[in-house]
């Protein structure tokens, strides 16, 4: 037998994982072996977990379950198409139509996912004459589909409106569209979107708002980052996921109706793509009825951020400025991190340890996820194990 050539590729493969290996930047999976919750059992292991986005504690509400289990003895499992053949079930119908009146927009639209979403609206929207200005800690979707849409891509320094009217008052570009995260997903910080809109309106933008981490936790009756600023616009268009505080999966999109109608013509990662279950719809149809009515959820939750800020002591950590469910503990380096997070393990709590390139570098942190399914004395069990740990150095 001849020996084969040598496989470049593979072996270079190979190389660049012994490298992420050797700067602790190699990311690996954990089993989750129950439903997602405050206590879970991950790797064999019964631990509290604080890294979920379930912010309101309903992925596993028996009001969901209830309605999943029900909807599937009627629609079956799979869609079996896309939404403009013959996958567009009227439980998804109900579901755009729930979600815009919700959020008080005029129309929207089911995507599977909030990645999908994303990319379709920007791709639709936005092409080779086009510039997209985008925050730097902006999520990995937007800062993707900013540069699949081809349009030239303008970043800005995290909430450094200064520096976005600069660059936005000498664009020459035929069409503009600012992205944003409403909350940003590794500081837990807001971005300022009534600056944001005051900008597109001088400058003739559009303003697409990731609202991943505020739907179902901001706002009146938890309509999201919109609604706790008070904004409306017709230059809007505003995406939520629904796998976060709603607690199933997918996103949606909504804005004016011809926005609307136009992603339903244009946007890719919405015509060539199966439709999602049609009783995953059901359970949201359940799940937004329990944010409208979840403020006691949110108060809770809200008392449970005060706790904890209020009570950790940990002055060589820095606990970064959050009003929101996610409260990053910034360490630095990535081995001390990792550190941290296994010495939590060890007591039997989970809080991951989040490093570059998820981060800037030097920046890697433990990422507290608080959810309304936690309890004071879960807080405090933290609290207690991060201030015994930092304390021992």
């Amino acid at each position: 037998m001849t020996t084969p050539p040598p496989f470049n590729a593979l072996e270079r493969i190979r190389t660049e994982l012994a490298h992420l290996e050797a700067q602790s930047l190699r990311r690996n999976r954990r089993l989750l072996e129950s439903p997602q919750a405050a206590h879970v059992r991950v790797d064999g292991q019964n631990l509290l977990s604080f890294c979920s986005n379930d912010y309101l504690g309903l992925a596993n509400h028996p009001a969901l379950i209830a309605a999943a289990s029900q909807a599937v003895l009627s629609t079956g499992v799979g869609a079996g198409a896309s939404h403009l053949i013959t996958g567009h079930h009227a439980f998804h119908h109900g579901l755009e139509m729930r979600i815009a009146g919700f959020v008080g927009l005029p129309a929207a639209l089911l995507f599977s996912t909030g990645y999908m979403a994303n990319i379709g609206v920007v791709t639709a929207l936005i092409g080779r004459d086009g510039e997209v200005f985008a925050d730097r800690l902006n999520h990995a979707s937007l800062n993707d589909a900013a540069l699949l849409s081809r349009a030239k891509l303008t970043r800005y320094p995290h909430n450094d409106m200064a520096t976005l009217e600069t660059q936005l008052s000498s664009s020459r570009s035929v069409q503009k569209l600012v992205l944003v995260d409403a909350v940003f997903s590794m500081d837990g910080d807001l971005a300022p979107l009534p600056d944001l809109l005051a900008l597109c309106e001088r400058y003739d933008a559009w303003l697409l708002v990731d609202d991943a981490h505020g739907f179902g936790v901001l706002g009146a009756g938890g309509r999201g980052a919109l609604a706790h600023f008070g904004l409306a616009s017709p230059r809007i268009i505003y995406m939520a996921t629904l796998g976060k505080a709603a607690g199933v999966f997918g996103a949606v999109v909504a804005g004016e109706a011809e926005v609307i109608e136009w992603l339903l013509q244009k946007a890719r990662t919405y015509i060539y793509t199966t439709a999602t279950p049609p009783l995953l719809s059901a359970a949201l149809l359940a799940s937004i009825d329990l944010i409208e009515a979840g403020d006691g959820l949110r108060v809770h939750l809200q008392n449970l951020i005060k706790q904890l800020r209020a009570s950790l002591r940990t002055p060589n950590w820095q606990l970064m400025d959050s009003a929101t469910p996610i409260q990053p503990v910034l360490i630095g380096s990535n081995d001390a991190v990792l550190a941290a997070s296994q010495r939590l393990l060890e007591r039997g709590i989970l809080v991951p340890a989040i490093r570059p390139p998820t981060v800037p570098a030097n920046s890697a942190r433990l990422r507290i996820s608080l959810s309304a399914a936690h309890t004071e004395a879960d807080v405090a069990q933290l609290v207690d194990a991060l201030n015994s740990i930092h304390a021992a150095g």
